[in-house]
């Protein structure tokens, strides 16, 4: 040793070690945590196996039945990881609703919608994609529904992964197609139908975009920017909330009711009419009320859009549960109908067990899966308060009724992004535009000088509201899912027709 070195190596030499042991237990924890989420999603597939094989283990193709709930506990796990996101996205993202609170409401307001409002019969294959008379026979249409169902989950999961919200149905849609082709030619799809589905790819956005920037531009002029904003509040505060439960009354009669009871879209309409006024009324006091000693600015009208908001996303996830979940689970219904009876149907009963499946499968895929999409959706694309996000709930509620009026297939997903891009592009083209951008602005020039910039000049620095690379990320997506499903769904059948010599 010489003058107290030596130690002093073997105490930097000790440090190093321990900071490397604690980078590895830090890295080990890292991944732990990583892998729990995929585990509890591994325990619930296993639980359906477990389940399913003591119920159908005994019968006649009760094996194909178990494998088919677990890939239908599949699709529906990524269905809560990724379609779910657009209902409580909007309320996260602005601040109105915790990420837990919002998880804890969309998985039971989406259970909920698919047990008790969840349509008991559903077509099979998805919206008149192929006709069941071109299957062959019922072991192809079982083997076209199981690829359509599989590919479908995997593509959604990718997209997921990929941080991009895609439309379930256009997945359901893609799978059976591709299937279709692969089982029974090009000639076994409905091209009319597709043709519409592909329409309903600008349709869907675009209609949610202009209906949301029309409400946040009656909501600036009507209240914002009004000289007393807390008196117009009280006047068109609890009108907006009634236009959004006759919306939502309107849309439960025509969709979820009338799988009851047949509800043609006039009656349909005076029952949300009756909802609307039921709503102002009940309303009315009550915004008053909270609003009184509130301070005349922005930040008290937001506190005024928050319940209203909460409230929205409840029965946005209420309507999605009751109608898309028996679409997406239809062909696990399908499968289970023709391996049970023997035949091929285009319309059957969906079973409650497979209810059940759909429903708590897309509660599980919410609360493992579903935070980074909802982020993805609420705060990435563009910032939202209160007030925008509120936009985008009517947007989606309105734009429903008018698509199902025209007759329009159109996409839930498509529709509430749209509607957010519709927020954040109206901003960006009301900043730009407004006064205080057009008038002259006096700036300094290098020699000294004072120098007048105009509007113009002013509106090419403005500072961009969306962010451009979600927009073509989530383009993309959209226009691929179709294709991209469909060409995996045909390999996956054809692969299992090698597999297992379909005739």
């Amino acid at each position: 040793m010489v003058d107290g070195k030596e130690p002093t190596i073997v105490k930097e030499t000790l440090d190093k070690d321990l900071a490397k042991i604690g980078k590895a237990e830090a890295a080990t924890a890292t991944l732990a945590r990583g892998l729990v989420a995929p585990g509890f999603a591994f325990l619930f597939l296993a639980a359906i196996v477990l389940i399913g094989g003591t119920l159908f283990g005994n019968q006649t193709n009760g094996l194909l039945i178990v494998a088919a709930a677990a890939i239908g506990g599949y699709m529906a796990l990524n269905i809560g990881a990724n379609d779910v996101a657009n209902n409580v996205g909007p309320a996260v993202g602005s601040k109105a609703l915790t990420m837990t609170g919002a998880i804890i409401i969309a998985a039971i307001c989406e259970s909920a919608g698919a047990l008790l409002a969840g349509g008991d019969v559903v077509s099979t294959i998805s919206r008149g994609i192929i006709d069941p008379t071109n299957v062959a026979n019922t072991e192809t249409f079982v083997w076209l529904m199981m690829a359509a169902l599989i590919s479908a989950a995997l593509w959604i999961n990718l997209a997921t992964i990929l941080g991009a919200p895609v439309s379930t149905t256009h997945s359901i849609v893609g799978g059976v197609m591709g299937a279709g082709i692969a089982a029974a030619g090009f000639g076994a799809v409905s091209w009319p139908v597709m043709a519409g589905i592909a329409a309903s790819w600008v349709i869907s956005p675009v209609m949610g975009g202009i209906i949301a920037a029309a409400v946040l531009a009656f909501i600036k002029i009507a209240i914002i920017y009004r000289e007393d904003k807390i008196a117009a509040a009280r006047r068109w505060v609890p009108v907006l909330i009634a236009v959004m439960a006759g919306a939502f009354g309107t849309y439960m009669a025509l969709k979820g009711v009338s799988k009851l009871v047949k509800i043609s879209l006039p009656h349909s309409l005076l029952i949300g009419l009756a909802i609307a006024l039921v709503a102002w009324a009940l309303t009315h006091p009550l915004i008053r009320r909270q609003s009184e000693g509130m301070e005349n600015r922005n930040q008290s009208l937001r506190q005024l859009f928050i319940w209203p908001l909460i409230f929205s996303a409840a029965l946005l996830s209420f309507a999605h549960g009751a109608n898309d979940v028996a679409n997406a689970i239809g062909p696990l219904a399908a499968i289970v109908h023709a391996l049970q009876d023997g035949e091929v149907s285009d319309r059957v009963t969906i079973p409650l067990w497979v209810m059940m499946i759909g429903a708590s499968g897309i509660s599980f895929g919410l609360m493992l899966f579903g935070p980074k999409l909802i982020r993805m959706v609420g705060d990435s694309i563009t910032k939202l308060n209160p007030m925008r996000a509120y936009c985008v709930a009517l947007a989606a509620a309105v734009t429903v009724i008018i698509a199902s009026w025209l007759g329009l297939p159109v996409s839930s997903t498509h529709i509430a992004v749209g509607a957010i891009f519709g927020v954040g592009f109206f901003r960006e083209w009301f900043t730009a535009t407004s006064q205080t951008r057009v008038a002259y602005v006096h700036m300094k020039s290098p020699n000294g000088a004072s120098t007048q910039f105009s509007g113009l000049a002013r509106r090419k620095s403005a500072r961009k509201l969306v962010r451009r690379q979600h927009v073509t990320s989530i383009a993309a997506a959209w226009l691929i899912t179709v294709p991209a499903s469909a060409t995996l769904s045909g390999a996956i059948y054809l692969t299992l027709q090698h597999l297992f010599r379909i005739v």
